[in-house]
């Protein structure tokens, strides 16, 4: 029996959107997908290692999540992210994240480094899909198309559980089948905010950065913990937030800073949130534009702004004091707003 081809995905990055379409296109195709482990301090240190200084830790992490691949499959998938709506592109690490995993200096199976652009090109998509296919040796066009077609069912299916409110995680065990979805979560993010409730705090920045517990310091489980409502961009549909695109004199030249913003901007307008934390990587350098635009929109609609910014010397300790700290302030300006 011939042996299945291995094609390793890193955890990171690309991976917390667009995961269940490159784990369903490969597995269609016959391919056994492996994922990285979790991030943990081995997996930070080897990227560090590898790593130019000036990248964010994201990018490192992705590199160690690289390094964890290497001696258990057959090739890496690194593709090279372009643009995923026509408009905007990702960040310069990202376009040129295979090269930067290429010339690391580290013997490497080969990597299939496909351009993902959906700018200016009818059908990208399955363009894409078709040179990784090819990159593997899958050439027969029937199978491609099945393949391409499940893969966008499932990635669609996986975007309406992100609406009701699951996290990556828990998303993507639903749609494997690993783990049925509570009728409690079936519930999408509802604008009202009640008075007398729980604080509802908006947690914005880019999912990888979000959703990864070891390099956000936990900061989506000490929040739940604290009793807060936590609301991300993608439990806003994305027509609604488009639609403040058309606010700002200039929209930013990328995918994810324009999400972070747009849903700020969404959320401060309806007055549904009783304050707003943003995580951003240190050395990031579209972010920083991001974290001002936001504290100073937060700042004209009178609600509390905290800019977390991590790095790989941040620690839990120092993100849990500053969140408590943050919460305690929201609490007592509700008591107050309640008492006047």
């Amino acid at each position: 029996m011939k042996r299945r081809i291995k094609v390793g995905i890193p955890r990171a990055l690309s991976y917390y959107t667009f995961y269940p379409l490159w784990r369903v296109f490969l597995e269609k195709l016959g391919v056994e997908v492996i994922v990285s482990k979790n991030t943990n301090r081995k997996i930070l240190e080897d990227g560090i290692k590898e790593t130019v200084n000036d990248a964010c830790i994201p990018i490192k992490v992705f590199q160690g999540h690289v390094l964890d691949l290497i001696d258990r499959v057959d090739y890496i998938f690194v593709p090279r992210m372009v643009s995923a709506d026509g408009k905007a592109t990702f960040c310069p690490k990202f376009l040129g994240l295979p090269d930067m995993v290429r010339y690391s200096g580290v013997s490497l199976p080969p990597l299939i480094d496909a351009r993902y652009n959906i700018k200016g090109l009818p059908g990208g998509l399955f363009r894409f899909f078709r040179t990784v296919a090819l990159a593997i040796g899958v050439k027969n066009p029937l199978k491609q198309a099945y393949a391409a077609f499940s893969a966008v069912i499932k990635q669609k299916k996986y975007q309406r559980l992100l609406l009701y409110g699951l996290k990556p995680v828990e998303a993507f065990e639903v749609i494997s089948g690993s783990k049925n979805l509570p009728a409690s979560k079936i519930k999408k993010f509802n604008p009202a905010l009640d008075p007398t409730g729980r604080s509802r705090v908006a947690l914005l920045g880019y999912p990888y950065a979000i959703y990864d517990p070891f390099i956000s310091a936990g900061v989506f489980k000490n929040l739940k913990k604290l009793g807060v409502e936590v609301v991300t961009f993608e439990q806003i549909p994305l027509r609604e937030m488009r639609r403040y695109s058309r606010v700002l004199p200039q929209n930013f030249f990328w995918y994810y800073s324009n999400q972070v913003c747009w849903a700020g901007l969404y959320l401060l307008n309806r007055k549904n949130i009783d304050g707003i934390i943003h995580v951003t990587a240190f050395g990031c350098g579209p972010d920083a534009m991001v974290d001002k635009t936001l504290e100073l929109e937060a700042k004209t609609a009178g609600v509390p702004f905290l800019s977390l910014t991590i790095d790989e010397h941040t620690g839990q300790g120092g993100v849990q004091t500053r969140l408590e700290a943050f919460v305690d302030m929201l609490w007592a300006k509700r008591q107050k707003y309640r008492a006047g």
